[in-house]
């Protein structure tokens, strides 16, 4: 597999197993900069080395440390944060919404989706979820709050249960018929018997028959 194009690159496809995989993968990093984190901190002289980034590995891959960014109540925290922290979780947070964007419209465009269904499926939700205090309580914003998690549903439904389209489509093959090609099978299919054997006159010697060419 060319793994730089299957979490960084846009185009293609790739399958509902492999978009689980990319959440699996997310969730070990996060943890792997976890340790980091705890490291760099004891190093440092760190009186805690309990230290945890809050990297929510749901199955959007973290999305909601990225709106973080856009929310002013964020910044406000920042001045008891030490600095390791702020870079870490930033390069976290970077690298899985980077790997995330390239996973989910790949999978949308195994659903023969263009990947701008990412935004009503993802990006809507998730802001308006992130942003859920600040939100009316009233009873006329309730059938607009269902219509929004219904959205959501929808969105995890496609990317991460249906199957995908059958065979080729407009944006590339199928990623499963790729899978259950068989090598074993198409050399057996290219090897011709005939051409391996041949009939030997009986006048010859050793005696005639069938004799398999030399060097075959």
């Amino acid at each position: 597999m060319d793994w730089s194009w299957y979490l960084f690159r846009f185009d293609g496809r790739i399958n509902r197993a492999l978009l689980w995989q990319a959440l699996l993968i997310v969730a070990l990093l996060a943890g792997l900069l976890e340790v980091v984190g705890q490291v760099v901190r004891a190093v440092e002289g760190g009186t805690s080395l309990a230290l945890r980034f809050g990297f929510d590995i749901d199955f959007d891959f973290a999305l909601d440390d990225v709106f973080s960014a856009v929310d002013p109540r964020t910044y406000r925290s920042l001045a008891s944060t030490d600095r390791a922290t702020l870079i870490l979780k930033a390069f976290g947070t970077a690298l899985f919404f980077w790997i995330f964007l390239a996973t989910a419209i790949k999978r949308l465009h195994d659903r023969d989706r263009s990947g701008w269904w990412i935004v009503p499926f993802v990006f809507v939700p998730r802001l308006l979820f992130h942003f859920s205090d600040l939100l009316p309580t009233s009873s006329w914003f309730v059938p607009f709050d269902w219509a929004i998690y219904a959205l959501w549903l929808w969105g995890l439904v496609e990317l991460f249960i249906v199957p995908g389209t059958s065979g080729h489509n407009r944006f590339g093959p199928d990623p499963l018929a790729k899978a259950e090609e068989s090598p074993a099978g198409s050399l057996a299919q290219d090897w011709d018997q005939s051409r391996e054997i041949e009939i030997v006159p009986p006048s010859a010697s050793p005696p005639g028959g069938m004799h398999v060419k030399r060097g075959a």
